[in-house]
């Protein structure tokens, strides 16, 4: 038998592909399970107070640093900036002890902010929650009627002060974001931005095709046009049963596009927004965001 030259016995004997194959989802579940061990352990000494454990990194302002009022009030998780705008110039706002109506006013890191009287502070700890939204429930933080709002439902899940970033009425169930990261709120619910959000629509009524091309080429509403990325049937042998698609975030307005067409919407879910859907999340019940998922929503922006 011929003796393979020593310089080129390690081409003398090639794997199959099966067994190089095999060799790689070996070397990849070991990996894995030692990257989800050296994080977990770390989690452990955090929890413990170890010496070990890597330092929290928590977003607040630098002493010397500056914020617009608005702003500061979005980064308290007291609500979106855009809500924190209206709060001020309704006058509900102090900073020590002075009424401001400003909201581009300079907040300083010593500075005392209170908001209907009550003082805030900077959220040192940023949550992220999804909520699969049931009807009868309103998105707001607080109701003087005292109406069930999202909070009630999420008001175990975490201590500190979150709000919802973007609207549903009432009436409609589905995918909502609840957070106190207030920039990425205002990155959410930006109109630049163009976050897409698709709903699952009922009508009362056939949509006659008439009725959905006027509605693709844009129905004009009373605050100005309302134009549709998407529109299809979502079932073909019941065409009350509409899909939609828009990036739009003015009240109402994909009841109100349909209503505009002599429509009634019976019912209406949001089943995605900014990549964000209910998939394995019950009505009702909400879970915490992915750390995957938080990044995609930071990066999140215009044609995405």
């Amino acid at each position: 038998m011929k003796k393979t030259d020593p310089r080129f016995e390690k081409f003398s004997n090639k794997k199959s592909n099966a067994a190089i194959k095999e060799a790689f989802k070996q070397e990849k579940r070991k990996f894995k399970k030692e990257k989800a061990a050296f994080f977990e352990q770390k989690k452990t000494e955090i929890a413990s107070g170890s010496p070990n454990a890597p330092a929290r990194i928590e977003r607040k302002p630098k002493p010397e640093e500056k914020m617009p009022l608005n702003k500061y009030l979005a980064h308290c998780g007291v609500c979106s900036r855009r809500d924190a705008a209206l709060l001020i110039k309704e006058g509900k706002v102090k900073v020590n002890a002075k009424e401001i109506i400003e909201p581009g006013y300079k907040v300083e890191h010593e500075d005392i902010v209170t908001v209907n009287g009550k003082k805030i502070h900077i959220s040192k700890n940023l949550v992220y929650i999804l909520l699969n939204k049931p009807k009868d429930y309103i998105t707001t933080t607080d109701d003087p009627k005292k109406r069930k709002t999202v909070l009630d439902i999420i008001k175990s899940a975490t201590k500190e002060r979150v709000y919802p970033v973007g609207r549903l009425d009432r009436n409609t169930s589905g995918v909502l974001l609840i957070t106190n990261d207030g920039e990425l709120a205002q990155k959410l619910t930006h109109p630049s931005n163009e976050v897409k959000k698709i709903y699952a629509v009922t009508l009362n009524k056939p949509l006659e095709k008439k009725d959905f091309d006027k509605i693709l080429k844009g129905v004009i509403l009373e605050d100005g046009p309302a134009p549709v990325d998407v529109l299809a049937y979502s079932d073909a042998k019941d065409k009350s049963q509409i899909g939609v698609e828009i990036h739009s975030g003015r009240n109402r307005i994909v009841r109100r596009i349909f209503e505009s067409l002599g429509y009634e919407v019976k019912n209406l879910d949001r089943v995605m927004f900014a990549g964000l859907t209910k998939k394995n999340v019950e009505r009702g019940k909400y879970r915490f965001l992915t750390e995957k998922e938080i990044r995609n929503l930071k990066f999140f922006g215009k044609g995405k």
